[in-house]
């Protein structure tokens, strides 16, 4: 009789591992990762892909752009591209790691596709984690071990496009879950409002852009609205001004480049878009209170 504990005792699958320009998944488990990698994993760093950690057990904290995440048992937790975290010192997390790249989670141009990487990953104003009932889990557990199996499966017909649609609606089981935390009882909201939505593009807008000084006004042309209309929309999400999310949007990247690069401060205002050094550390020392060197003094 075939071992049925077969499919969890395989620790790492891989897609197209070394092939950068393709679509690639990767799911490990999680103590087996953290303990291959501890030397890494518990110093800040970045990644060029997606990542979703599952915390089936095990409890501590795990550290995204400078903030620090309660995470216990049944926790899920969502990391998007280039920013910077790290695990703490706990050996002792059970669980699974997914790792994808953008090509991978963005298949077409659709508003389920754009929500699930602006949204679940890319939105710097939402928690990166959600909690989980033992029911859900028991849901979850499901897409894993689809994923698993599909990873075994010999025939090489479909795989990809196999893989890409179990990735995907594991991605929208999860956006479903994270909704329902994020919800009070007072609201009666959908995940594609068209206000949150066009506030989403907004963020994805001001990612894609925010090195080159783009003035309010040109965003909301980008966006197809007035510079009335985007404010209002800003004021109604976050109460904040389409400027102070720009501004937040540069000095996050400028935090993240001091904490885990090499740059020196004239490099990374260079890289950030300003053309004077000192006006950069000007900018940064109005929006943080600390001058980029002793910032960076602060988190070493």
């Amino acid at each position: 009789m075939a071992n049925t504990n077969t499919e969890n005792k395989i620790v790492e699958y891989h897609l197209n591992r070394h092939q950068p320009d393709k679509p690639q998944l990767a799911i490990h488990d999680l103590n087996e990762y953290i303990t291959k990698h501890k030397g890494h994993t518990t110093k800040p760093h970045i990644h060029s892909y997606f990542q979703v950690i599952w915390f089936k057990q095990g409890n501590g904290k795990h550290f995204i752009d400078l903030k620090a995440h309660d995470v216990t048992d049944n926790t899920i937790l969502f990391v998007a591209k280039n920013q910077v975290h790290y695990f703490d010192d706990n050996t002792n997390y059970q669980g699974i790691l997914l790792h994808f790249n953008e090509t991978f989670i963005v298949q077409k141009d659709n508003e389920t596709d754009f929500f699930l990487k602006c949204n679940l990953f890319n939105n710097p104003y939402l928690q990166p984690l959600c909690p989980l009932k033992k029911t859900t889990a028991i849901i979850f557990e499901e897409y894993i071990a689809q994923i698993k199996r599909e990873f075994n499966n010999p025939d090489q017909f479909g795989k990809e496009e196999l893989l890409k649609s179990y990735l995907k609606a594991f991605l929208i089981q999860i956006q479903r879950v994270k909704q329902a935390c994020e919800q009070t009882e007072e609201q009666t909201y959908t995940i594609f409002d068209d206000k949150k939505l066009q506030f989403i593009k907004f963020i994805n807008l001001i990612d894609e852009n925010y090195t080159k000084g783009l003035s309010v006004s040109e965003y909301a042309k980008l966006l197809f609205i007035s510079s009335r209309t985007l404010s209002d929309l800003t004021n109604l999400q976050l109460n904040k001004t389409p400027s102070q999310i720009i501004q937040e949007r540069i000095v996050l990247e400028a935090q993240r480049l001091l904490l885990y690069s090499d740059l020196n401060v004239n490099q990374i205002g260079y890289r950030l878009g300003f053309d004077d050094p000192s006006y950069f550390v000007k900018y940064f020392k109005k929006h943080t209170n600390l001058s980029p060197l002793s910032f960076r003094k602060s988190v070493s």
